[in-house]
Protein backbone atom coordinates (compact mmCIF):
# COMPACT_ATOMS: atom_id res chain seq x y z
CA UNK A 1 0.00 0.00 0.00
CA UNK A 2 2.56 2.42 0.92
CA UNK A 3 4.87 1.73 -2.48
CA UNK A 4 1.52 2.21 -4.51
CA UNK A 5 0.83 5.85 -2.51
CA UNK A 6 4.04 6.88 -3.84
CA UNK A 7 3.45 6.35 -7.37
CA UNK A 8 -0.39 7.27 -7.40
CA UNK A 9 -0.91 11.34 -8.42
CA UNK A 10 -2.78 13.70 -4.87
CA UNK A 11 -5.95 14.13 -6.99
CA UNK A 12 -6.61 10.47 -7.52
CA UNK A 13 -5.81 9.42 -4.27
CA UNK A 14 -9.06 9.42 -2.34
CA UNK A 15 -10.86 7.13 -4.72
CA UNK A 16 -8.03 4.46 -4.70
CA UNK A 17 -8.46 4.98 -1.01
CA UNK A 18 -12.06 4.64 -0.99
CA UNK A 19 -11.61 1.49 -3.01
CA UNK A 20 -8.99 -0.11 -1.25
CA UNK A 21 -10.92 0.48 1.72
CA UNK A 22 -14.18 -0.96 0.80
CA UNK A 23 -12.41 -3.82 -0.82
CA UNK A 24 -9.93 -4.93 1.88
CA UNK A 25 -12.65 -4.73 5.15
CA UNK A 26 -15.33 -6.52 2.68
CA UNK A 27 -12.65 -9.57 2.88
CA UNK A 28 -11.00 -9.07 5.84
CA UNK A 29 -14.70 -9.15 7.58
CA UNK A 30 -16.75 -11.62 5.30
CA UNK A 31 -18.10 -13.05 8.05
CA UNK A 32 -20.48 -10.08 9.13
CA UNK A 33 -22.95 -10.74 6.00
CA UNK A 34 -23.54 -13.75 8.71
CA UNK A 35 -23.69 -11.45 11.83
CA UNK A 36 -26.16 -8.98 10.46
CA UNK A 37 -26.33 -8.57 6.78
CA UNK A 38 -26.25 -4.34 6.50
CA UNK A 39 -22.93 -4.84 8.21
CA UNK A 40 -21.17 -6.31 5.16
CA UNK A 41 -22.15 -2.75 3.65
CA UNK A 42 -21.97 -0.81 6.55
CA UNK A 43 -18.73 -1.35 7.88
CA UNK A 44 -16.97 -1.42 4.67
CA UNK A 45 -18.46 1.62 3.29
CA UNK A 46 -17.18 3.19 6.93
CA UNK A 47 -13.82 2.03 5.96
CA UNK A 48 -13.98 3.33 2.53
CA UNK A 49 -14.75 6.96 3.94
CA UNK A 50 -11.47 6.83 5.95
CA UNK A 51 -9.12 5.57 3.45
CA UNK A 52 -11.22 8.14 1.23
CA UNK A 53 -9.18 11.11 3.44
CA UNK A 54 -6.65 8.49 4.68
CA UNK A 55 -4.43 8.18 1.76
CA UNK A 56 -4.42 11.87 0.65
CA UNK A 57 -3.23 12.40 3.70
CA UNK A 58 -0.30 9.70 3.53
CA UNK A 59 0.05 11.29 -0.49
CA UNK A 60 0.33 14.20 1.12
CA UNK A 61 3.19 13.60 3.61
CA UNK A 62 5.33 11.76 0.77
CA UNK A 63 4.93 14.96 -1.26
CA UNK A 64 5.84 17.40 1.83
CA UNK A 65 8.54 15.66 2.79
CA UNK A 66 10.73 13.52 0.20
CA UNK A 67 13.47 12.29 2.91
CA UNK A 68 11.35 11.68 5.69
CA UNK A 69 7.58 11.28 4.60
CA UNK A 70 8.06 7.36 5.81
CA UNK A 71 8.30 8.78 9.74
CA UNK A 72 5.07 11.11 9.11
CA UNK A 73 3.13 8.61 7.34
CA UNK A 74 3.90 6.40 10.44
CA UNK A 75 2.49 8.89 12.85
CA UNK A 76 -0.71 9.03 10.58
CA UNK A 77 -1.52 5.55 10.45
CA UNK A 78 -1.45 5.26 14.48
CA UNK A 79 -3.75 8.32 14.84
CA UNK A 80 -6.09 6.85 12.23
CA UNK A 81 -6.34 3.54 13.82
CA UNK A 82 -6.41 5.30 17.55
CA UNK A 83 -9.44 7.85 16.48
CA UNK A 84 -11.47 4.91 14.36
CA UNK A 85 -12.07 3.23 17.84
CA UNK A 86 -13.47 5.92 19.03
CA UNK A 87 -17.43 7.04 19.60
CA UNK A 88 -20.26 5.56 18.25
CA UNK A 89 -18.68 4.18 14.99
CA UNK A 90 -15.96 2.82 16.96
CA UNK A 91 -14.69 -0.37 15.57
CA UNK A 92 -11.14 -1.80 16.46
CA UNK A 93 -10.78 -4.75 13.72
CA UNK A 94 -8.20 -4.50 11.65
CA UNK A 95 -5.73 -2.81 13.90
CA UNK A 96 -2.14 -3.86 12.62
CA UNK A 97 -0.89 -4.60 16.15
CA UNK A 98 -3.30 -7.09 16.86
CA UNK A 99 -1.77 -9.60 14.23
CA UNK A 100 1.01 -10.47 15.72
CA UNK A 101 -1.03 -11.53 18.74
CA UNK A 102 0.65 -15.40 18.81
CA UNK A 103 3.91 -14.09 19.85
CA UNK A 104 4.12 -12.64 23.47
CA UNK A 105 7.61 -11.75 23.39
CA UNK A 106 6.61 -8.81 20.96
CA UNK A 107 3.53 -7.79 22.45
CA UNK A 108 4.37 -7.62 26.14
CA UNK A 109 5.64 -3.66 24.75
CA UNK A 110 1.62 -2.84 25.06
CA UNK A 111 2.28 -2.88 28.85
CA UNK A 112 4.01 0.62 27.98
CA UNK A 113 2.38 2.23 24.92
CA UNK A 114 -0.99 -0.36 24.28
CA UNK A 115 -1.39 -2.61 20.76
CA UNK A 116 -0.10 0.78 18.96
CA UNK A 117 3.28 0.62 19.94
CA UNK A 118 3.02 -2.92 18.34
CA UNK A 119 1.52 -1.48 15.22
CA UNK A 120 3.87 1.55 15.38
CA UNK A 121 7.09 -1.24 14.72
CA UNK A 122 5.29 -2.87 11.95
CA UNK A 123 3.67 0.12 10.26
CA UNK A 124 6.87 2.37 10.22
CA UNK A 125 8.91 -0.42 8.32
CA UNK A 126 6.09 -0.94 5.73
CA UNK A 127 5.95 2.99 5.00
CA UNK A 128 10.08 2.93 4.89
CA UNK A 129 10.32 0.05 2.41
CA UNK A 130 7.60 1.72 0.31
CA UNK A 131 9.91 4.77 0.40
CA UNK A 132 12.54 3.42 -0.87
CA UNK A 133 11.12 1.68 -3.71
CA UNK A 134 9.77 4.76 -4.37
CA UNK A 135 12.21 4.90 -7.47
CA UNK A 136 11.69 1.76 -8.46
CA UNK A 137 12.80 -1.91 -7.83
CA UNK A 138 15.94 -1.61 -9.99
CA UNK A 139 17.29 1.51 -7.84
CA UNK A 140 16.03 -0.02 -4.39
CA UNK A 141 19.39 -1.34 -3.23
CA UNK A 142 21.04 2.08 -3.99
CA UNK A 143 18.03 3.54 -2.05
CA UNK A 144 18.59 1.18 0.77
CA UNK A 145 22.19 2.24 1.75
CA UNK A 146 20.95 6.20 2.15
CA UNK A 147 18.15 4.62 4.43
CA UNK A 148 20.51 2.88 7.08
CA UNK A 149 19.83 5.02 9.54
CA UNK A 150 16.11 4.63 9.59
CA UNK A 151 16.59 1.39 9.23
CA UNK A 152 18.92 1.26 12.14
CA UNK A 153 16.64 3.40 13.97
CA UNK A 154 13.83 0.75 13.30
CA UNK A 155 16.18 -2.02 14.42
CA UNK A 156 16.96 -1.03 17.69
CA UNK A 157 13.10 -0.31 18.41
CA UNK A 158 12.37 -4.07 18.15
CA UNK A 159 15.53 -4.75 20.13
CA UNK A 160 13.71 -2.73 22.91
CA UNK A 161 10.74 -4.17 22.37
CA UNK A 162 12.11 -7.76 22.56
CA UNK A 163 14.21 -6.92 25.41
CA UNK A 164 11.36 -5.89 27.32
CA UNK A 165 9.30 -8.50 26.44
CA UNK A 166 11.91 -11.24 27.69
CA UNK A 167 12.55 -9.33 30.99
CA UNK A 168 8.82 -8.93 31.64
CA UNK A 169 7.90 -12.59 30.79
CA UNK A 170 7.13 -13.50 34.39
CA UNK A 171 6.67 -16.51 36.28
CA UNK A 172 3.40 -16.54 37.23
CA UNK A 173 3.34 -20.20 38.29
CA UNK A 174 3.77 -19.64 42.24
CA UNK A 175 0.57 -17.13 42.30
CA UNK A 176 -2.32 -17.88 43.97
CA UNK A 177 -5.06 -19.29 41.37
CA UNK A 178 -8.72 -19.82 41.04
CA UNK A 179 -10.20 -22.57 39.76
CA UNK A 180 -12.94 -21.86 36.72
CA UNK A 181 -14.70 -24.01 34.93
CA UNK A 182 -16.29 -22.23 32.13
CA UNK A 183 -18.97 -23.71 30.03
CA UNK A 184 -19.29 -23.15 26.22
CA UNK A 185 -22.72 -24.86 25.04
CA UNK A 186 -22.04 -24.20 21.42
CA UNK A 187 -25.61 -23.10 20.46
CA UNK A 188 -27.01 -19.08 19.64
CA UNK A 189 -29.73 -18.72 22.38
CA UNK A 190 -31.08 -16.21 20.18
CA UNK A 191 -32.14 -18.44 16.66
CA UNK A 192 -35.34 -20.57 17.52
CA UNK A 193 -37.17 -18.67 20.41
CA UNK A 194 -38.55 -21.02 23.65
CA UNK A 195 -37.61 -24.23 22.19
CA UNK A 196 -33.90 -23.10 21.54
CA UNK A 197 -34.09 -21.01 25.36
CA UNK A 198 -35.09 -24.81 26.77
CA UNK A 199 -31.94 -26.61 24.57
CA UNK A 200 -29.13 -23.79 25.54
CA UNK A 201 -30.09 -24.38 29.63
CA UNK A 202 -30.19 -28.11 28.97
CA UNK A 203 -26.82 -27.99 27.78
CA UNK A 204 -25.52 -25.03 30.02
CA UNK A 205 -26.92 -27.28 33.28
CA UNK A 206 -25.45 -30.34 31.92
CA UNK A 207 -21.73 -29.13 31.16
CA UNK A 208 -21.84 -27.00 34.22
CA UNK A 209 -22.73 -30.42 37.02
CA UNK A 210 -20.15 -32.41 34.85
CA UNK A 211 -17.36 -29.97 35.37
CA UNK A 212 -18.45 -29.98 39.83
CA UNK A 213 -16.49 -33.21 39.59
CA UNK A 214 -13.24 -31.04 39.38
CA UNK A 215 -14.03 -29.15 41.92
CA UNK A 216 -14.04 -25.73 40.69
CA UNK A 217 -14.38 -22.36 42.48
CA UNK A 218 -16.94 -20.51 40.15
CA UNK A 219 -18.73 -21.54 36.89
CA UNK A 220 -18.68 -19.10 34.12
CA UNK A 221 -21.33 -19.17 31.23
CA UNK A 222 -21.41 -16.98 28.21
CA UNK A 223 -22.91 -13.60 26.49
CA UNK A 224 -26.81 -14.13 26.89
CA UNK A 225 -26.17 -17.53 27.45
CA UNK A 226 -29.98 -17.16 29.16
CA UNK A 227 -31.95 -15.10 27.31
CA UNK A 228 -35.02 -14.88 29.06
CA UNK A 229 -34.79 -12.33 31.95
CA UNK A 230 -34.16 -13.75 35.37
CA UNK A 231 -35.15 -10.43 37.35
CA UNK A 232 -37.85 -9.54 35.01
CA UNK A 233 -39.80 -12.60 34.68
CA UNK A 234 -40.04 -13.86 38.50
CA UNK A 235 -40.83 -10.70 39.54
CA UNK A 236 -44.07 -9.90 36.46
CA UNK A 237 -44.11 -13.04 34.83
CA UNK A 238 -45.56 -11.58 31.79
CA UNK A 239 -45.07 -15.01 29.86
CA UNK A 240 -45.73 -17.99 31.39
CA UNK A 241 -43.19 -19.81 29.42
CA UNK A 242 -40.64 -17.57 30.29
CA UNK A 243 -41.28 -17.68 33.44
CA UNK A 244 -41.31 -21.28 33.86
CA UNK A 245 -37.78 -21.60 32.11
CA UNK A 246 -36.56 -18.83 34.78
CA UNK A 247 -37.82 -20.86 37.90
CA UNK A 248 -35.96 -23.60 36.51
CA UNK A 249 -32.90 -21.73 36.01
CA UNK A 250 -33.42 -20.94 39.74
CA UNK A 251 -34.07 -23.59 41.29
CA UNK A 252 -30.76 -25.12 39.75
CA UNK A 253 -28.66 -22.17 41.08
CA UNK A 254 -30.30 -22.70 44.68
CA UNK A 255 -28.44 -26.30 44.42
CA UNK A 256 -25.78 -24.86 43.57
CA UNK A 257 -22.53 -24.27 46.17
CA UNK A 258 -20.07 -21.84 44.45
CA UNK A 259 -21.10 -18.81 42.17
CA UNK A 260 -22.08 -18.22 38.86
CA UNK A 261 -21.32 -15.92 36.04
CA UNK A 262 -24.16 -15.87 33.46
CA UNK A 263 -24.88 -13.67 30.41
CA UNK A 264 -28.54 -12.62 30.25
CA UNK A 265 -30.54 -10.11 28.38
CA UNK A 266 -32.00 -8.15 32.23
CA UNK A 267 -34.93 -6.08 31.90
CA UNK A 268 -35.82 -3.37 34.29
CA UNK A 269 -38.48 -1.49 34.96
CA UNK A 270 -37.99 2.61 33.49
CA UNK A 271 -39.21 5.48 31.76
CA UNK A 272 -39.07 5.62 28.00
CA UNK A 273 -38.58 9.86 27.17
CA UNK A 274 -42.12 10.57 27.41
CA UNK A 275 -42.62 9.87 30.36
CA UNK A 276 -43.97 6.23 30.71
CA UNK A 277 -43.24 3.30 32.08
CA UNK A 278 -41.77 0.63 30.07
CA UNK A 279 -39.21 -2.34 29.80
CA UNK A 280 -35.60 -1.47 29.64
CA UNK A 281 -33.48 -3.91 28.81
CA UNK A 282 -29.80 -4.41 29.83
CA UNK A 283 -26.97 -6.57 27.89
CA UNK A 284 -25.68 -7.99 31.50
CA UNK A 285 -23.50 -10.53 33.37
CA UNK A 286 -25.48 -11.82 36.72
CA UNK A 287 -23.34 -12.70 39.64
CA UNK A 288 -25.36 -15.70 41.71
CA UNK A 289 -24.28 -17.03 44.99
CA UNK A 290 -26.21 -19.52 47.39
CA UNK A 291 -28.82 -19.04 44.89
CA UNK A 292 -29.83 -15.54 44.20
CA UNK A 293 -28.22 -12.53 42.28
CA UNK A 294 -26.00 -10.59 44.55
CA UNK A 295 -24.49 -8.18 41.47
CA UNK A 296 -24.93 -7.46 37.99
CA UNK A 297 -22.57 -5.69 35.73
CA UNK A 298 -24.64 -3.88 32.58
CA UNK A 299 -22.67 -3.64 29.27
CA UNK A 300 -21.22 0.07 28.77
CA UNK A 301 -19.84 0.20 24.91
CA UNK A 302 -22.66 -1.02 22.51
CA UNK A 303 -22.48 -2.47 19.63
CA UNK A 304 -23.27 0.07 16.92
CA UNK A 305 -26.51 -0.36 14.56
CA UNK A 306 -27.09 -3.88 16.20
CA UNK A 307 -27.41 -2.97 19.43
CA UNK A 308 -27.11 0.74 20.07
CA UNK A 309 -28.46 3.68 17.88
CA UNK A 310 -28.57 6.98 19.21
CA UNK A 311 -30.11 9.04 16.59
CA UNK A 312 -33.78 8.02 16.39
CA UNK A 313 -34.47 11.56 15.98
CA UNK A 314 -31.62 13.12 13.79
CA UNK A 315 -32.27 9.73 11.19
CA UNK A 316 -35.41 8.06 11.63
CA UNK A 317 -35.19 6.33 8.18
CA UNK A 318 -32.29 4.52 9.39
CA UNK A 319 -33.78 3.53 12.77
CA UNK A 320 -37.09 2.50 10.57
CA UNK A 321 -34.68 0.19 8.80
CA UNK A 322 -32.40 -1.48 11.27
CA UNK A 323 -35.82 -1.61 13.46
CA UNK A 324 -37.60 -3.59 10.37
CA UNK A 325 -34.67 -6.25 10.34
CA UNK A 326 -35.40 -6.76 13.60
CA UNK A 327 -32.63 -5.71 15.65
CA UNK A 328 -32.55 -5.55 19.31
CA UNK A 329 -31.65 -2.18 20.84
CA UNK A 330 -30.34 -2.37 24.26
CA UNK A 331 -29.68 0.48 26.99
CA UNK A 332 -25.97 1.60 28.26
CA UNK A 333 -24.64 0.51 31.51
CA UNK A 334 -22.63 3.48 32.95
CA UNK A 335 -20.59 1.85 36.22
CA UNK A 336 -17.53 -0.52 35.60
CA UNK A 337 -18.85 -3.56 38.08
CA UNK A 338 -16.58 -5.07 40.11
CA UNK A 339 -17.26 -8.12 41.00
CA UNK A 340 -16.15 -9.57 44.54
CA UNK A 341 -16.66 -14.17 44.27
CA UNK A 342 -14.77 -17.23 44.92
CA UNK A 343 -11.51 -15.17 46.84
CA UNK A 344 -11.16 -12.73 43.49
CA UNK A 345 -12.00 -9.62 42.64
CA UNK A 346 -12.76 -9.11 38.58
CA UNK A 347 -14.99 -7.78 35.96
CA UNK A 348 -17.16 -8.90 32.89
CA UNK A 349 -16.69 -7.39 29.59
CA UNK A 350 -19.44 -8.41 27.87
CA UNK A 351 -18.29 -9.57 24.06
CA UNK A 352 -17.30 -6.53 21.41
CA UNK A 353 -15.87 -4.98 24.83
CA UNK A 354 -12.77 -6.74 25.53
CA UNK A 355 -11.72 -5.52 21.79
CA UNK A 356 -11.27 -1.61 23.35
CA UNK A 357 -8.50 -1.52 25.79
CA UNK A 358 -9.68 1.54 27.69
CA UNK A 359 -12.97 -0.51 28.91
CA UNK A 360 -10.27 -2.97 30.88
CA UNK A 361 -8.05 -0.93 32.18
CA UNK A 362 -10.83 0.99 33.51
CA UNK A 363 -11.87 -2.40 35.39
CA UNK A 364 -8.19 -2.99 36.45
CA UNK A 365 -8.38 0.62 37.65
CA UNK A 366 -11.41 0.26 39.15
CA UNK A 367 -9.49 -3.15 41.02
CA UNK A 368 -9.74 -5.67 39.15
CA UNK A 369 -7.32 -8.16 39.25
CA UNK A 370 -8.83 -10.58 36.56
CA UNK A 371 -10.41 -9.89 33.20
CA UNK A 372 -13.28 -12.73 32.71
CA UNK A 373 -14.83 -11.78 29.07
CA UNK A 374 -18.52 -13.73 28.21
CA UNK A 375 -18.65 -13.70 24.38
CA UNK A 376 -21.10 -14.68 21.77
CA UNK A 377 -19.77 -15.22 18.56
CA UNK A 378 -21.61 -18.13 17.44
CA UNK A 379 -23.75 -16.50 15.08
CA UNK A 380 -20.54 -16.08 12.45
CA UNK A 381 -20.14 -19.93 11.84
CA UNK A 382 -16.49 -18.81 11.15
CA UNK A 383 -13.16 -19.71 13.00
CA UNK A 384 -11.28 -16.79 11.52
CA UNK A 385 -14.03 -14.69 13.09
CA UNK A 386 -13.41 -15.98 16.87
CA UNK A 387 -10.01 -15.99 15.77
CA UNK A 388 -9.75 -12.10 15.19
CA UNK A 389 -12.22 -11.67 17.93
CA UNK A 390 -9.51 -14.12 20.52
CA UNK A 391 -6.30 -11.91 19.50
CA UNK A 392 -7.56 -8.11 20.56
CA UNK A 393 -8.14 -10.35 24.38
CA UNK A 394 -4.75 -10.79 24.47
CA UNK A 395 -3.62 -7.81 24.54
CA UNK A 396 -5.96 -7.15 27.27
CA UNK A 397 -3.70 -9.02 29.25
CA UNK A 398 -0.42 -7.73 28.03
CA UNK A 399 -1.84 -4.20 28.63
CA UNK A 400 -2.58 -4.51 31.85
CA UNK A 401 -0.74 -7.42 32.87
CA UNK A 402 -3.42 -9.26 34.14
CA UNK A 403 -5.35 -12.41 33.30
CA UNK A 404 -7.83 -12.78 30.94
CA UNK A 405 -10.28 -15.54 30.73
CA UNK A 406 -12.75 -16.10 27.98
CA UNK A 407 -15.83 -18.16 28.29
CA UNK A 408 -17.68 -17.93 24.91
CA UNK A 409 -21.04 -19.93 23.71
CA UNK A 410 -18.39 -21.52 20.98
CA UNK A 411 -15.22 -20.11 20.91
CA UNK A 412 -12.39 -19.08 21.84
CA UNK A 413 -13.12 -20.56 25.04
CA UNK A 414 -9.34 -20.00 26.42
CA UNK A 415 -7.61 -18.58 29.48
CA UNK A 416 -4.57 -15.87 29.03
CA UNK A 417 -1.63 -15.17 31.00
CA UNK A 418 -0.97 -11.60 32.04
CA UNK A 419 2.15 -12.36 29.74
CA UNK A 420 -0.04 -12.84 26.64
CA UNK A 421 0.70 -16.79 26.28
CA UNK A 422 -1.94 -18.62 25.94
CA UNK A 423 -2.71 -21.55 28.39
CA UNK A 424 -5.85 -23.27 27.07
CA UNK A 425 -7.97 -22.94 24.64
CA UNK A 426 -11.18 -25.36 23.85
CA UNK A 427 -11.74 -26.66 20.68
CA UNK A 428 -14.46 -24.20 19.17
CA UNK A 429 -17.76 -25.26 17.89
CA UNK A 430 -18.54 -28.05 19.84
CA UNK A 431 -20.63 -28.29 23.39
CA UNK A 432 -18.32 -28.62 26.27
CA UNK A 433 -16.69 -27.59 29.44
CA UNK A 434 -13.19 -26.71 30.67
CA UNK A 435 -11.53 -26.35 33.84
CA UNK A 436 -8.72 -24.15 34.43
CA UNK A 437 -6.87 -23.13 37.66
CA UNK A 438 -6.12 -19.35 36.16
CA UNK A 439 -3.61 -17.38 38.07
CA UNK A 440 -4.17 -13.97 40.08
CA UNK A 441 -1.73 -11.56 40.01
CA UNK A 442 -2.34 -7.91 40.22
CA UNK A 443 1.36 -7.19 42.38
CA UNK A 444 2.25 -4.95 39.32
CA UNK A 445 0.78 -1.15 37.76
CA UNK A 446 1.55 -0.74 33.83
CA UNK A 447 2.41 2.19 32.24
CA UNK A 448 -0.40 1.55 29.78
CA UNK A 449 -2.88 1.05 32.96
CA UNK A 450 -1.83 4.42 34.81
CA UNK A 451 -1.51 6.74 31.43
CA UNK A 452 -3.64 4.87 28.49
CA UNK A 453 -3.04 5.62 25.15
CA UNK A 454 -0.40 8.14 25.24
CA UNK A 455 1.30 6.60 22.52
CA UNK A 456 -1.58 6.96 19.99
CA UNK A 457 -2.33 10.67 21.14
CA UNK A 458 1.53 11.54 21.26
CA UNK A 459 1.26 10.02 17.49
CA UNK A 460 -1.46 11.56 16.53
CA UNK A 461 -0.42 15.46 17.94
CA UNK A 462 3.14 14.61 16.06
CA UNK A 463 0.84 13.90 12.90
CA UNK A 464 -0.96 16.75 13.41
CA UNK A 465 2.06 18.78 14.07
CA UNK A 466 4.37 17.42 11.09
CA UNK A 467 1.35 17.90 8.46
CA UNK A 468 0.22 21.54 9.72
CA UNK A 469 4.29 22.70 9.66
CA UNK A 470 4.40 20.88 6.26
CA UNK A 471 1.81 22.82 4.64
CA UNK A 472 2.81 25.80 6.06
CA UNK A 473 6.19 25.69 4.49
CA UNK A 474 4.87 24.85 0.96
CA UNK A 475 2.51 27.58 1.21
CA UNK A 476 5.58 29.98 2.33
CA UNK A 477 7.68 28.91 -0.37
CA UNK A 478 5.30 28.77 -3.09
CA UNK A 479 4.62 32.41 -1.66
CA UNK A 480 8.53 33.40 -2.28
CA UNK A 481 8.49 31.56 -5.57
CA UNK A 482 5.80 34.35 -6.61
CA UNK A 483 7.52 36.78 -5.59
Amino acid sequence: MFAAIHLIRLRNAPWLGFLYGLISYALFNYWLGIFYPPAIVIIPSLYAAYFFVLFPLLKGADMLFPKYGFLVQSFIWIGYEYFRTKGFLGYPYGIMGYSQYAYPLLIRVAAVTGVWGVSFLLVYPSALIGRIFRDGYRKAGPALRNFAVPSAFWAVLMCMALVYGAVTSGDYSGCRTVRLALIQQNIDPWQGGTATYRESLDRLTRQSTASLAERPDMVVWSETSFVPSVDWHRRYRTDADYYKLVKELLDFMKQQEIPYVIGNNEGVLGYDEYGRQVRQDYNSALLFQNGDITDVYRKIHLVPFTEHFPYKKQLPFIYDFLVSWDTHFWRHGTEYTVFDAAGVKFSTPICFEDSFSDISRGFVRNGAQMIVNLSNDGWAFSVPSEMQHMAMAVFRACENRRTVVRSTNSGMTCVIEPSGRILSMAEPFKELYMVYDAPVYDDTTTIYTKYGDWFAVLCSMLAAAFVSAGIFMAVFRRCRHAE
